[in-house]
């Protein structure tokens, strides 16, 4: 007790305010410099702040079929890809909410993959990210759809999940279509020679 009085006294006949007076306007300044510091950012995190904002202003682009495997690219490690996630096989752009679907983001590791399950369950557990949903009940497929209609609002929807057999199918199937172009190409020249050796 005596040290208290001591204090109070010192405080009175240094500063003239009462002790109570005295920790108030210390508590204002302690604010007031924290305000302060808060307008003025350091020049490293200036770049930071500024660079998200960049990924997120991006125009989202049009990625078409992908698979699960190069959907897991743009999990948002590399800050030069958009920052992706599917729901129902549908992809949807999610670069503006970095916060959340971004490394560190309470939802980071939705990012990149199929997580209609996950959501459909609202589990965090790995085993529960991916795009099967059969066995959901009622309610659970409830709460999907309303996930997805969430995301179709807020945002653009890029392109579309595909299995990699579909993915190798259509991609052996454009080959041979450009086979079959140029075959066909082929004929008609044959054709043209054939013709114009007549003519002669």
């Amino acid at each position: 007790m005596a040290a208290w009085e001591t204090v109070t006294e010192t405080i009175n006949n240094y500063t003239g305010l009462s002790p109570a007076a005295f920790f108030t306007v210390l508590a204002l300044m302690y604010v007031t410099y924290k305000v302060v510091c808060g307008m003025f950012v350091a020049a490293d995190d200036y770049a930071a702040v500024k660079r998200s904002n960049e990924i997120a202003l991006r125009e989202p682009a049009q990625m078409g079929d992908v698979t699960e495997e190069e959907l897991r690219a743009y999990d948002g490690s590399d800050n030069n890809k958009p920052l992706l996630m599917a729901i129902k096989g549908q992809i949807y752009d999610v670069s503006r909410s970095r916060m959340f679907y971004g490394p560190g983001g309470p939802y980071a590791l939705f990012a990149g993959r199929d997580a209609s399950r996950a959501l459909a369950l609202m589990s965090f557990d790995t085993k529960d990210l991916t795009g099967n949903i059969e066995g959901l009940s009622e309610s659970e497929l409830e709460v999907l759809q309303d996930w997805e209609y969430k995301f179709m609002e807020k945002y653009v929807k890029v392109g579309q999940l595909v299995s990699n057999n579909t993915s190798s199918e259509s991609k052996e199937a454009e080959r041979q279509s450009i086979g079959n172009t140029s075959k066909h190409d082929e004929d008609k020249s044959q054709e043209n020679k054939i013709e114009g050796n007549e003519v002669q």
